[in-house]
């Protein structure tokens, strides 16, 4: 039975660029790095970044999101501008966040709330046909 999450891979073309931008940028700690990659935590998450061809970035919804409190999300997002990344999308849901490319296009988000505020919100106006368990 699967018990959670174990690691995240994202495709790099320029390892040294990612790395500097997982690391002195979003601050994922470094823990090992090689030719062709690097191993970064962020509190449980373990991510690993893979020196290979990218393919062209994708326009679906799939994005990788990352968890911050409320009074460090203002100094992020001007980190986030000052690095040049771009945003894909704005927030129209519970929660303020960001929605920005990272030099490799992988679509990410950094967000503050968690999954109970989300239902809590979706609760007083549910999407579509949505249901709760």
């Amino acid at each position: 039975m699967l018990s959670g999450l174990n690691h995240l891979t994202l495709a790099v073309s320029h390892l040294p660029r990612s790395f500097s931008f997982y690391v002195d940028v979003l601050g994922f700690m470094p823990r090992a790095k090689w030719a062709r990659g690097a191993y970064l935590s962020l509190g449980d998450l373990w991510l690993c970044l893979s020196l290979e061809s990218v393919v062209e970035r994708k326009t679906d919804y799939t994005h990788y999101a990352f968890t911050i409190a409320s009074d460090d999300m203002p100094s992020l997002r001007e980190k986030i501008q000052q690095a040049g990344a771009i945003e894909w999308k704005s927030n129209k849901s519970e929660g303020e966040s960001i929605y920005f490319l990272d030099p490799d296009g992988h679509q990410l988000e950094i967000h503050c709330g968690d999954l109970e505020s989300r239902l809590r919100s979706c609760k007083e106006n549910p999407y579509d046909e949505m249901e709760f368990f």
